[in-house]
């Protein structure tokens, strides 16, 4: 397995089992992501958990802790694949495109509502955990800027962060798709949308 693939979510040969933190965080996840944020109480993430209050509060101190816990990892991990994919294709800078536009491809499909939750609720962070979330998606657009530049001659590092950021658009619009599509026709849509607008 690869340093990419080990960073992207697949099948594990054994089933792992969650911890109960893990599965009421996924719950609150997509609660969050249909409602919004202010949309959901303790009480709805307990009640759709099958946890009582206190129970609840075992594994959370509250909704902007259960905020923090999804989104700050998920940057965490997107820096950590991205950074990945270029040093795999290290000299090859078209490769390395290619390698991210797929890890980041399958990231957006696997998690729609985590997508959609850091679209429309970053701004309810405390200061501290949004700065580090915003410097952490700084850190992984410079990856993508620093292949772009030298795949595309024609283009300066201002420019390719644009290139970059059209393309996040495209491949974050998971949230958005309907399932008349299947999954890896999806895939295979997104991808050639995202290196069409990066590279042409």
């Amino acid at each position: 397995m690869t340093a990419v693939e080990q960073q992207v979510d697949t099948p594990p040969t054994k089933p792992v089992r969650r911890s109960r933190r893990e599965e009421i965080l996924e719950i609150a996840v997509g609660l969050f992501a249909a409602r919004g944020y202010h949309g959901v109480s303790m009480d709805d993430i307990g009640t759709a958990a099958g946890v009582t209050g206190p129970a609840l509060y075992h594994h959370f101190a509250g909704k902007k802790e259960m905020l923090v816990a999804a989104l700050v990892p998920v940057s965490e991990g997107l820096l950590a694949g991205g950074r990945a994919c270029v040093a795999e294709h290290h000299g090859d800078p078209r490769a390395a495109v290619e390698a991210l536009v797929d890890f980041h491809v399958e990231f957006a499909l696997a998690h729609p509502a985590v997508i959609a939750l850091h679209l429309h609720e970053l701004d309810r962070l405390p200061e501290e955990p949004r700065r580090e979330i915003r410097r952490l998606q700084r850190q992984y657009v410079e990856e993508w800027v620093q292949v772009l530049t030298s795949v595309r001659g024609d283009v300066t590092g201002g420019e390719a962060r644009v290139l970059a950021h059209a393309a996040f658009g495209l491949m974050n619009s998971t949230p958005f798709l309907g399932g008349e599509v299947e999954r890896q026709r999806r895939a295979t849509l997104l991808r050639a949308a995202a290196l069409a607008a990066l590279i042409g």
